[in-house]
């Protein structure tokens, strides 16, 4: 008899047979009224889990694009606990889709770590990524993560073999692949090793593997599907939400710059297929 994986993480990447994507918006950009319909939209568009990011004022791994939507985040005031909200009530619309929090070490350990994991788990959120915590400072961390049932998602990036192996060796839920070293941002070409890495990276990890940073075209996401479980998207939707930012603002026409964007995203999925 098999049993369910209670974490919806666990459940998405039981099937590996099925590539997954994995779009990443700013919680409160432009308004928190407008992250929740865009959710419900990229959703319908084939999103199967999302990394929401919880503004910053110095995020560090964040290229400018994401950057300025924390900056716009920032100015409505959005904080962890408005984030956490935001979870709780995705759920109680009925949201199935993973939900990981994008955040970094600070925030964290201002919350609490216990708290934070605490109130993680209770909105309904699936786990957590936190790239300023290196794995050799993650202990405290990932043990309130297994103690409230969601995962803390591990980062690799194009190092050593050895360091490879020891991320891939203790990551849950999904490990992360970062295509490029530096900050997030579209880019108009991936490395030329990017395949090579992905496959050490998979040799070194039972985990599903997923690959972002600077992922922005079809082509790019139909080309990198092939090596990973997972496709990760940012920036470039990133940056449809702020050519849309004026129309998403206002209610009378936050729905139809909704569909805009889901139709973006559309196209990214059906790269997929």
């Amino acid at each position: 008899m098999t049993t369910t994986p209670a974490n919806r993480i666990d459940r998405l990447f039981a099937d590996r047979s099925r590539k997954r994507f994995i779009p990443f918006i700013t919680v409160g950009d432009p308004t928190l009224e407008a992250t929740f319909q865009l959710i419900q939209g990229i959703a319908e568009a084939g999103a199967d889990l999302f990394e929401l990011g919880i503004p910053y004022s110095d995020p560090l791994a964040d290229g400018p694009t994401i950057q300025r939507a924390s900056q716009r985040a920032l100015k409505n005031g959005v904080s962890i606990k408005d984030a956490l909200q935001l979870v709780t009530r995705l759920r109680d619309s009925g949201m199935e889709a993973g939900l990981v929090l994008f955040t970094y070490v600070n925030p964290v350990f201002q919350y609490g770590i216990e708290r934070f994991f605490a109130d993680l788990a209770a909105s309904g959120a699936d786990g957590v990524v936190i790239p300023d915590l290196p794995v050799e400072e993650s202990g405290p961390a990932v043990a309130a993560a297994q103690k409230h049932g969601v995962h803390v998602i591990s980062l690799v990036a194009p190092t050593s073999d050895a360091r490879i192996q020891m991320i891939g060796e203790q990551a849950t839920g999904f490990l992360y692949c970062v295509s490029s070293l530096g900050v997030t941002g579209a880019r108009s070409e991936l490395r030329s090793d990017l395949t090579d890495f992905l496959a050490r990276v998979r040799e070194s990890t039972n985990a599903p593997t997923a690959v972002g940073f600077g992922i922005s075209t079809p082509e790019q996401v139909r080309t990198l599907a092939p090596h990973a479980d997972a496709v990760i998207v940012g920036s470039a939707i990133v940056r449809e939400i702020e050519r849309y930012e004026s129309e998403l603002k206002d209610p009378a026409t936050t729905g139809e710059a909704v569909g805009k964007i889901k139709n973006f995203v559309h196209q990214l999925t059906s790269a997929l297929q």
